[in-house]
């Protein structure tokens, strides 16, 4: 019986590749995946035939029901299916409407979990989302709705949360950060964007809810995580302190 594989790619770097993902990479006789999978990590899958059905923001993307039929239709013709997704498949990568399609059409799947963005940032900024005495509760959270979509109320979850991680955020990074401060959040709070996290090209940036609500972050070319919460003082301080040294 043909089995379907949701697997998660994790935050961008290839060696971060869990070894089940990458078993079935190599075994894999089709693979779905997102557009920001990294090619080293698609080199894996040497008898694959690909299908790019990633989605960016602000481009043309491809409908998620469309996806789901395909996931089915492959199945009928292929043995092991791969729908390769960025981070984790569970977390902000509409799994769950794939697993519904897959299971309704009687067919199998396993989920295989990645690192996600979040901590994968957590990680390169060597700040931890939880800390004694400062940070007990974290929150991740997307402010994006997409099409047809009903908006949720994320404000009240971001207030309460001692650190929070909000993906897909960089187009809307400052009115965020003004929502956030309107909402009662401290507007001293520290902010750090980290974008493309793992990967070379990786840009860190730091700053505060007030700063970032009065003036909006550099346009980025990869994906963006804002991490925000007094966890991050310490790191915002090495950081100032490492560029005043730079310059001067």
């Amino acid at each position: 019986m043909a089995k379907v594989y949701l697997v998660g790619a994790g935050p961008g770097a290839p060696d971060l590749l869990t070894l089940r993902a990458a078993r079935l990479l190599e075994a894999a006789d089709i693979v779905f995946h997102d557009a920001l999978v990294h090619p080293d990590t698609l080199a894996l899958a040497k008898k694959a035939r690909f299908v790019d059905v990633g989605k960016r923001y602000g481009k043309v993307s491809t409908e998620q029901r469309f996806i789901n039929r395909a996931l089915i239709e492959a199945a009928q013709s292929h043995q092991t299916v791969v729908r390769l997704k960025g981070g984790d498949p569970m977390l902000f990568g509409r799994a769950q409407e794939e697993l519904d399609a897959l299971r309704e059409a009687g067919i199998e799947v396993e989920v295989v979990p990645g690192i996600t963005a979040a901590l994968a940032a957590a990680s390169t900024l060597q700040v931890s989302l939880t800390r004694r005495g400062i940070a007990r509760t974290v929150t991740f959270l997307t402010p994006r709705v997409g099409k047809d979509e009903t908006s949720s109320e994320w404000l009240p979850a971001a207030i309460g949360a001692d650190s929070v991680v909000l993906y897909m955020a960089a187009g809307a990074s400052q009115a965020i950060a003004r929502e956030l401060v309107t909402g009662g959040k401290d507007s001293q709070t520290p902010v750090a964007l980290v974008e493309s996290a793992t990967l070379p090209e990786e840009k860190q940036l730091f700053t505060t809810l007030e700063t970032l609500a009065a003036e909006a972050m550099p346009r980025a070319s990869g994906p963006v995580v804002m991490c925000v919460g007094e966890v991050f003082r310490d790191r915002s301080s090495v950081a100032e302190l490492l560029e005043r040294c730079r310059t001067g």
